[in-house]
């Protein structure tokens, strides 16, 4: 775990850097996207030449030097915003009233606060590029306009409407961001120089700015015209303006059917989303780069910035996802950094490097496969929690305990060489420490097959999948009940004795009548809600979502897995202390087990459905197909280790059942 003082080392001297170098790039590319935007305001088919000069003309003036010194700094203000809320964990609203509170959150409503006020910014610089009707919010008033005096000024509603649209626009960016997640920042799976990945982004940036504006200047216009009288009495009051009686009000079908205003408010909507877009392309560039930590380091002050450190840290998460990145990456193709992970520290001989890199992916591995755990229990029992006793949770912690061992590095100084993974036990009971998680199958595991159960065990009603295999041969089912007598005997502890059974004496008391008031209360306030559509369709949940939401940081474990599986595959040539062969077994089982979770959530409804594109700009969808990567990387990651060492498997000590699996994984059926 890092410091406060070590955390900010990453982040003051990497972090901070890649996002004041992806301003100063976005800042370098204003002035051609100005220009472009210029040209396409002015444009006239009639007078191109004319068009050509009179941008030049208002590219060199002064107005046009003052409108860029603003628009620099509304793009520093959102790469600032890009910085403050960008994550590597994509937030996953798995109902509609999550999402509304995502939304309405305070931080987010700053968030659109400052989107609001830029977009009027970079509306009143585009009013000025314009030129013309648009140019000014006031003009002076005359007798044609329907106002008694000349000296009172009229509103200039062209320039009003553009500025609010900037409102408009800037508002439902923010919007639009929390809904499609656009704050999160996706790691590629193929790893492009910076250049030509925003290459190969530049076009569809541009399509997906245009088609967004156009989305957004068709909302607006509506609400412009229905809700548009209010923002234009209230400016006219603050500032003094009267209104223009002699023409049409844009708030009206006569005013809004103008061909150039809409266009200009298109392109202009289309300029402002194209500036921010560039912005936050650059900044997903430069954050997500790869960053080379080193294995060790001879120096103690410098011990926090190796890899092994790194990698078990928690705060930031881009410093942790960088890490398992740069290690999937050096155990592919870094021979010489491999090494390093493989050798003994001096004094002493122990592989600590090692065993900080195994440790922390086993311990994110088995993470997972107790989120799985718990989700597949979630679901089986309806979303009703389930009420442990005393019985059922020891027969939890024995479980946990037990999945521990199974995934919990070997201590070397039990097992010295390679060799000693692959003799096969001769000599020693099952209770021996050494061989207990290994030589027998775990009973308990949530994974064990009902077959397997029925053959060496009664069945156990208090494990998570009881029941949910149907078989012609099982005549008689126990009610799935989480507290029974049996629990102390399938955990292997002896029988209650009859002195220790609670008298009914000792039985809790009755709730009081106010709980029970209050408890009937609550019951029928719930039932009146679940009638009412509105209702459920808030809180309903939504299962792809909370399918999505369970594996939205796999990203990190497909590091885990890739880089686990690759030191595996290079142990077996380059190893020579035998340090990742003597938690072999432990990868395995913790490789088999994962793979069993994995296979269970997917029989689960829409957890195998694949999910509807997104139609947002910037907003990546990759976080929606993470299990599915997930899923392939972990079955790649186990076939390259069978691959690798083949039938030397067959000696490696391991659960019957985890055989069995491996089996297949052996003879390419899997």
């Amino acid at each position: 775990m890092f410091s406060a003082e070590q955390s900010c080392w990453f982040v003051r001297k990497v972090i901070c850097w890649r996002a004041v170098a992806s301003i100063a790039w976005a800042v370098l590319l204003l002035p051609s996207i100005t220009a472009v935007f210029v040209l396409l305001s002015r444009f006239s088919l009639l007078h191109p030449i004319q068009t050509v000069s009179e941008c030049l003309s208002f590219l060199t003036s002064a107005s046009a030097i003052f409108s860029f010194i603003l628009l620099c700094g509304v793009i520093i203000m959102v790469g600032f915003l890009n910085l403050e809320y960008y994550t590597v964990i994509p937030t996953i609203a798995c109902s509609k009233i999550a999402l509304l509170g995502q939304l309405l959150h305070p931080r987010q409503f700053v968030n659109s606060l400052a989107h609001c006020i830029m977009g009027i910014i970079v509306a009143w610089c585009c009013a000025i590029a314009i030129g013309g009707r648009y140019e000014t919010i006031a003009y002076p008033c005359t007798p044609d306009d329907g106002v008694d005096s000349s000296h009172q000024m009229c509103l200039n509603e062209h320039h009003f409407i553009l500025l609010l649209a900037g409102a408009f626009v800037g508002l439902s960016h923010s919007m639009l961001g929390v809904i499609y997640n656009m704050n999160y920042v996706p790691f590629l799976t193929v790893q492009q120089y910076k250049y030509l990945r925003f290459k190969g982004s530049l076009p569809s940036l541009v399509k997906c700015s245009a088609t967004q504006a156009l989305y957004s200047v068709r909302n607006y216009i509506v609400v412009y015209f229905f809700l548009g009288y209010i923002p234009k009495a209230w400016i006219c009051k603050t500032l003094n303006l009267h209104l223009n009686s002699s023409v049409h009000p844009l708030d009206s079908i006569a005013g809004l059917l103008d061909l150039n205003l809409l266009y200009q408010l298109w392109v202009s909507a289309g300029f402002l989303l194209l500036t921010w877009h560039v912005t936050l392309l650059l900044f997903r560039i430069f954050v997500t780069e790869v960053y080379s930590f080193p294995v060790q380091s001879s120096f103690t002050e410098d011990a926090h910035q190796c890899l092994p450190k790194v990698i078990t840290g928690k705060q930031p998460m881009v410093l942790k996802f960088l890490a398992l990145q740069d290690l999937a990456l050096l155990s592919q193709h870094s021979p010489l950094r491999r090494s390093e992970v493989f050798s003994l520290s001096q004094p002493g001989g122990h592989p600590h490097n090692w065993n900080a890199i195994s440790k922390e992916c086993l311990s994110l591995l088995n993470d997972l496969t107790q989120r799985l755990i718990a989700y597949h229990d979630t679901v089986a029992t309806n979303g009703r929690a389930k009420s442990l006793s005393t019985g059922s949770e020891r027969k939890t912690s024995s479980e946990t305990s037990s999945t521990e061992d199974l995934m919990s590095p070997r201590p070397t100084f039990l097992m010295k060489t390679p060799a000693s993974v692959f003799a096969r036990s001769i000599v020693g009971s099952s209770q021996s420490p050494l061989t207990a998680p290994f030589t027998s199958p775990d009973l308990n595991s949530p994974f064990a097959s009902p077959a397997l159960r029925r053959l060496t065990a009664p069945a156990d009603p208090c494990s998570p999948w009881f029941g949910t295999v149907q078989s012609p041969h099982i005549m008689r089912r126990v009610p799935k009940l989480w507290s029974t007598p049996t629990d102390s005997q399938v955990n292997g502890s002896p029988p209650a004795s009859p002195a220790s059974v609670p008298s009914p004496k000792q039985e809790p008391s009755k709730p009081s009548l106010l709980a029970q008031f209050l408890q009937n209360r609550k019951e029928q306030v719930k039932h009146f809600l679940a009638k009412r559509v509105l209702i459920m369709y808030l809180f309903n949940k939504l299962p792809e979502a909370s399918s999505q939401a369970l594996f939205a940081d796999s990203q990190a474990h497909i590091w885990a897995l890739e880089g686990l599986s690759y030191l595996v595959q290079a142990s077996f040539s380059e190893d020579q202390f035998g340090v990742v062969q003597t938690a072999l077994p432990s990868i395995l089982g913790c490789m088999l087990v994962l793979q069993e979770a994995v296979d269970r959530h997917f029989k689960l409804p829409h957890a195998s459905s694949k999910p509807v594109r997104s139609a947002s700009s910037l907003g990546d969808s990759t976080h929606k197909t993470l299990r599915f990567a997930l899923r392939a990387t972990l079955k790649t990651a186990i076939y390259r280790i069978t691959t690798t060492f083949g039938n030397h498997l067959s000696a490696v000590q391991m659960s019957a059942e985890h055989r069995k699996r491996l089996q297949q994984f052996l003879e390419n059926k899997e």
